[in-house]
């Protein structure tokens, strides 16, 4: 994984900032997966706010074409990263598809939407990266279609362990703009935590499948 700190560090403030990332170690939010989590991230909030969604969709161009240079092809991966992948398709300049979770049961049955030929270098883009399990199931589909997948662009990762032996066994390049660690460290700052709630957050961050907390 990789990513630069000072947009790390802009793009976590400004999460905090619209209540993107809400943290609340005292009652913790359930994940889909079961998880119990002191952390809930919704990125989709960030297409409201006009100067932020270009703030992001900037720093996804820039880096995009700095780290995996100019792709063919922006997908996004559905449904999170569709608005923001099409803002950043449009800055530069580029097509766009998207990938389902799953191929459609109907129709032309599709898992890749929109137009993509073989050979085509892309870039995928994602708004968030847990385990990383849905999101190398997108490069998977993209990768059956004939798409020379350069690599991933994320808004925001955990870091989990798993994600990252994930992506390193896909040989998948993430880029990120920010992170959980970035994440604390700006949360603390802007006093939104304080040292005893950034301790629960550091002891979850190291064994989420099994954290709890009494509340």
């Amino acid at each position: 994984m990789i990513f630069n700190t000072n947009t790390a560090e802009k793009t976590a403030e400004l999460l905090l900032q619209i209540n993107a990332i809400k943290l609340n170690s005292k009652n913790p939010f359930t994940w889909a997966s079961g998880w119990k989590s002191p952390i809930y991230c919704d990125n989709r909030i960030i297409l409201s706010f006009p100067a932020i969604r270009n703030f992001i969709k900037d720093e996804f161009a820039k880096n995009i074409e700095e780290k995996f240079g100019k792709p063919d092809v922006i997908a996004g991966v559905a449904t999170g990263a569709i608005g923001i992948g099409i803002l950043v398709a449009e800055v530069m300049g580029l097509p766009f598809v998207y990938v389902r979770p799953e191929a459609k049961k109907h129709g032309r049955q599709n898992q890749v939407e929109g137009f993509l030929e073989k050979g085509q270098n892309v870039v995928v883009v994602e708004d968030l990266i847990s385990t990383g399990g849905s999101s190398l199931l997108a490069i998977e589909a993209l990768r059956n279609e004939g798409a020379n997948v350069k690599g991933m662009a994320a808004i925001f990762t955990y870091g989990f362990d798993l994600s990252v032996e994930r992506f390193k066994e896909a040989n998948i390049t993430l880029f990120t703009l920010s992170d959980y660690e970035n994440l604390l460290k700006e949360a603390v700052n802007r006093r939104y935590i304080d040292q005893e709630e950034m301790t629960t957050l550091q002891e979850w961050r190291k064994s989420p499948a099994t954290w709890n907390i009494e509340i």
